[in-house]
């Protein structure tokens, strides 16, 4: 376990001295001589705790702790040293938030001891926090401490905000049930982490959407690619904690604002991330968009062009995989639908293949090979191929640009990757084939 860091301020270079020597035997230390020194030390070490003098020139002791809390908003760990005799000083620093007093001189002992506790009542005051801000299930900060902290820093940082949203998360709870819900939003919650930054922050609002606040970014290239990693990264984990058959359109929309020119508070930002987002949500989803003001249109046909590559961004196809197109049967019918028109005008001739899985065991789990023969059907076809589920056991196929004897090909391909697969030889498989004219 890492020790902790203790910055010790003192303009006494003998009393600085020593009393980092006492210290070092148990914690980390660094030093400072004056209350300016201190204040750029705290911004790269961030002590656990600050044992300042409390009789300093410029800056002394109350001041210090005053301007550091000023910076960054919050109660800072303090401890004073001083030599003073009187209670007023040690009823102001208290009055201020100080944790301890100790005069000088003091015994090596009694620092250690007296430094222990402190650091210990800090460590159970900041796990509190720590229980009392942050999502228990993702472990990211929950939607009241998501809203302060990120509009705390707002007000003084540029920055990009982004509302994150799962897109068809319901049917993962309808299907595989909650506690698979669960697993999803907890793996989500990491890839979102994994995508941005330690200092940036990541809270969870709601029961799936989340909000991302990234410190100077105000790139919109950033953000595609950040959507980009954040969808490909849920469609691998889905089919890992679901199976490669997982057929659910699982993605995640993003709506963004840049800070400030969009806003310098939580409020104003959330609101038109939430703009951006609704937009993604209603033109095809598993995209991002950020937020610009509207302008007047111009006719100009790079703004049509900008508005068409958008536009196809959100239609394309994310981590297509290899192997065939595996629909759920209602959208694999509207693929069926719109061939029929397309052989109807056309004249072209498309291929339907009904397969069966017929178990010849009693004892076979019927759902585990018609799975099992889904997944090899899949991998024996084009990409331009499409399929779907059929009922409990069977599997339905439309082969573009194929000819007849295109037929008895894919049938043996099928039934050669068919027999490597152990539950093979406890089922039968039959099939027949028409054709869309």
């Amino acid at each position: 376990m890492a020790k902790h860091k203790i910055l010790i301020v003192d303009d006494e270079k003998i009393s600085l001295r020593m009393t980092q020597h006492i210290l070092s035997s148990e914690y980390d230390t660094v030093c400072a001589s004056n209350g300016r020194d201190a204040i750029e030390i705290y911004k790269t070490e961030r002590p656990n705790l600050v044992l300042s003098d409390l009789r300093m020139p410029e800056i002394d002791g109350f001041e210090l702790q005053k301007k550091l809390q000023d910076i960054y908003g919050k109660q800072i760990p303090f401890m004073f040293m001083t030599a003073d005799k009187d209670d007023e000083a040690e009823s102001k620093g208290f009055a201020i938030g100080a944790l301890d007093f100790i005069r000088k001189p003091f015994r090596a002992d009694v620092l250690l001891k007296r430094v222990f506790n402190i650091l210990q009542n800090v460590e159970q005051i900041q796990g509190l926090q720590k229980a009392a801000t942050t999502d228990p299930m993702t472990g990211l900060l929950n939607k009241a401490s998501s809203q302060e902290e990120i509009d705390l820093l707002v007000k003084t940082t540029p920055g990009a905000l982004m509302m994150i949203d799962l897109d068809s998360f319901k049917p993962v709870n309808d299907i595989y049930g909650h506690a698979m819900g669960d697993k999803v939003l907890i793996r989500f919650a990491e890839i979102i982490r994994s995508s941005i930054r330690a200092t940036d922050i990541a809270g969870r609002i709601g029961g799936d959407e989340f909000v991302v606040f990234c410190k100077s970014i105000l790139d919109e290239d950033v953000i595609a690619d950040k959507a980009a990693y954040i969808n490909e990264q849920l469609l691998l984990s889905a089919k890992e904690l679901m199976g490669q058959s997982m057929n659910i359109p699982l993605g995640a929309s993003i709506g963004c604002a840049f800070a400030p020119d969009e806003g310098a508070d939580f409020v104003s930002l959330y609101k038109k991330a939430d703009k951006a987002l609704y937009f993604v949500k209603q033109n095809g989803k598993h995209g991002y968009k950020v937020y610009r003001e509207e302008k007047a249109s111009s006719g100009d046909e790079a703004d049509e062009a900008t508005a068409l590559k958008y536009a196809m961004t959100l239609m394309a196809e994310r981590s297509p995989g290899k192997g065939a197109f595996n629909l759920p049967t209602s959208d694999f019918k509207k693929i069926y639908h719109f061939l029929s028109r397309v052989v109807g005008n056309y004249h072209n001739t498309i291929h339907v293949i009904l397969y069966s899985v017929i178990p010849t065991k009693k004892d076979v789990d019927q759902e585990e090979a018609a799975n099992a023969f889904v997944e090899v059907v899949q991998m024996s076809l084009r990409q331009s191929d499409v399929i779907t589920r059929y009922g409990s056991n069977q599997v339905m196929i439309l082969l573009l640009k194929a000819v007849s004897s295109d037929l008895e090909i894919v049938a043996e391909r099928i039934a050669m990757n068919w027999e490597s697969k152990d539950i093979s030889a406890l089922c039968k498989i039959t099939y027949e084939t028409s054709a869309l004219k």
